[in-house]
């Protein structure tokens, strides 16, 4: 009978958990189907606009380590629940957006919320399930993740279409709100390990503003303030790592990455492998619909050939890591990812579609082959203790690796094209530079393969 309890304990955390990797990345990949319209209605320059998909992502990537350790301190299951409310709320919010700036102010609201859900999913799932499951667990919520991711552009196009942006956002306002119901009434039990422990405000506070500094300096390269607030994020972070050492209840442990070689290679190869892989959308949805000439809904038919492979594929990449040593998966999954890459660096305006499709393919499985296992090698390479911030830790790799991908692709875009709005003049110059970015992502693939496989072996 105790058994067959826990057992249905765990189904229900896989369950929640799992709902809730899939609405924050199908909310992020609705929104850019939606962003003309918010720019119409709201008369959004195009930077703002990018500033209605950056604002969740910066607010995220600031909070994360700070909420996984405040889980860790306080409870998992709380600052879950607190997430998926603040989460709630802040999408209803938008829904009612009287101008762009409230707006984008409720889109970083929606961060702050997407960092608690980040921050714990993992961890409450590698807290119920032992060694020898967790990598389906985790195998099964990377997959939520990419079938978000997949089926963003097409519902996200659908509730446009038909009823309006707005409709996006009370979407995911009622799957979350029927989310946290589920959890106050059926989840029963609090995970945490270190209520003793103090937290670290100053040193989350430094690791904001390192953060902060870092991502806004990136976004506004190559000009003279955005490298000096790169510098000025990077100072902070000696401050921060100097700060973390001393301090008795530190809210990242530096320790983690100084002596646990699985951990820190592993948290190298996820940022590595998303700064390579996150601009391919970018590029290849201007690519489609400027050199090619595909409508949106066509582009995204050809885009969505990658999350679709990973969504498959992820489940199985992350059985096998509970069996085959993670670090050989995940290499090899890299690997694929360079080649996938690689084979962008030749794209002209006469490349077959197949041709495109065929990489996606490609990388897409070689992600959902990284994935999994690196998470199951993150999550298991630390203590019970640990869960939180190591969850979160992976999570702020994710979203760092995101906005320099992003960085690089501005970076590169502005140096070969200009500041000048894309036009046929334009066109040849784009796509030397899509090429060299490609280039550039293939080589930080294959640099990834060295990474992830030097973490060593995962004892188990």
């Amino acid at each position: 009978m105790e058994h067959a309890r826990e057992g249905d304990r765990k189904g229900l955390i896989l369950a929640v958990t799992t709902l809730g990797a899939f609405i924050t990345p199908f909310m992020s990949s609705a929104v850019n189907i939606a962003l003309p319209s918010i720019g119409r209605e709201f008369r959004l320059t195009p930077t703002g606009l990018g500033w209605v998909a950056t604002s969740f992502l910066l607010a995220a990537a600031v909070m994360l380590v700070p909420f996984g350790k405040l889980a860790d301190i306080l409870g998992r299951k709380k600052i879950f629940s607190w997430g998926i409310g603040l989460y709630a709320l802040t999408s209803f919010g938008a829904a009612a957006a009287p101008s762009g700036s409230v707006l984008i102010a409720l889109r970083a609201g929606q961060g702050l919320a997407g960092a608690m859900l980040f921050g714990t999913a993992m961890a409450l799932v590698t807290s119920v399930f032992p060694p020898g499951e967790r990598g389906k667990a985790l195998g099964i919520n990377t997959a939520a993740t990419y079938a978000g991711l997949s089926l963003g552009p097409f519902g996200g196009g659908l509730l446009v279409q038909s009823f309006g942006w707005q409709s996006i956002f009370l979407f995911n306002g009622f799957l979350a709100a029927l989310l946290l119901i589920i959890v106050l009434a059926a989840l029963k039990g609090e995970w945490a390990s270190e209520r003793k422990e103090r937290f670290d405000a100053a040193g989350a506070a430094l690791f904001g503003l390192f953060l902060l500094g870092l991502m806004s300096g990136l976004s506004l390269l190559p000009t003279a303030a955005g490298a000096g607030l790169v510098l000025a994020g990077l100072a902070v972070f000696i401050a921060f790592v100097s700060w973390e050492e001393k301090v008795g209840f530190p809210v990242l442990d530096i320790g983690l990455f100084r002596h646990n070689t699985v951990f820190a290679f592993s948290n190298l190869a996820a940022l590595i492998n998303y700064s390579a892989t996150f601009a391919v959308t970018y590029f290849l949805s201007l690519f489609l619909q400027e050199i090619k000439g595909m409508s949106a809904r066509e582009a995204g038919f050809v885009l969505v050939a990658q999350p679709v492979i990973m969504a498959v594929f992820s489940p199985l990449a992350g059985r096998l890591s509970d069996r085959i040593e993670p670090r050989e998966l995940a290499s090899a999954g890299m690997g694929l990812s360079a080649a996938g890459l690689f084979l962008f660096v030749f794209l002209t305006d006469a490349t077959p579609v197949a041709y495109i499709v065929g990489g996606l393919v490609l990388l897409g499985f070689g992600f959902a082959l990284f994935s999994s296992p690196n998470t199951n090698a993150v999550m298991s390479s630390v203590e019970k203790g640990a869960y939180g911030v190591a969850s979160a830790t992976l999570g702020t790799m994710r979203l760092t690796g995101q906005m320099l991908s992003m960085g690089l692709a501005m970076l590169i875009l502005s140096l070969s094209v200009g500041p000048a709005r894309m036009t046929p003049g334009q066109f040849p110059a784009f796509l030397k530079g899509l090429r060299i970015a490609f280039a550039v992502f293939s080589v930080l693939c294959v640099l990834g393969v060295f990474a992830s496989h030097a973490r060593g072996r995962l004892n188990r």
